[in-house]
């Protein structure tokens, strides 16, 4: 297949997972919303067609709506593409819904280790990160 026709695809595969880069096509990246930008940024990493996409806190200052768009996405390229998606992030409850394996971190120390869903269900997880909680250092 012709490296334009990779381009092509994988084109379409980013315009698939973020209709609003599509949409926003002709616009400069530096005038798209915070975001779009995020969308941007991660369509840029698929472009290469990586094996491993390395996402630090992609939610940051995301409205509530947007949230949603990116984690779905995530979870798409994940599943359906396959790829292996190595995610640091502070919402925590996004994160370990997505995750096949979670790591807690204090103060730069990993404290906890588990599945997502085993996570999700500690109670000192649940206290500290999905109900309001401040982290304790361990």
């Amino acid at each position: 297949v012709a490296e334009t026709d990779h381009f092509a695809q994988d084109l379409e595969r980013v315009f698939a997972l973020f209709p609003r880069l599509k949409e926003r096509l002709r616009q400069r990246g530096g005038t798209l919303s915070g975001g779009e930008q995020q969308m941007l940024a991660i369509a840029r990493a698929l472009m290469g067609r990586p094996r491993l996409l390395l996402l630090d806190e992609p939610s940051l200052g995301l409205a509530p709506l947007l949230v949603k768009s990116i984690f779905a996405a995530i979870r798409e390229l994940n599943r359906t593409d396959k790829l292996t998606v190595f995610l640091v992030e502070q919402n925590a409850f996004h994160a370990l819904k997505l995750a096949d394996r979670g790591y807690v971190m204090v103060n730069g120390l990993i404290t906890l280790t588990g599945t997502g869903r085993e996570l999700l269900q500690r109670p000192e997880v649940r206290s500290a990160y999905l109900e309001g909680g401040a982290p304790k250092a361990g």
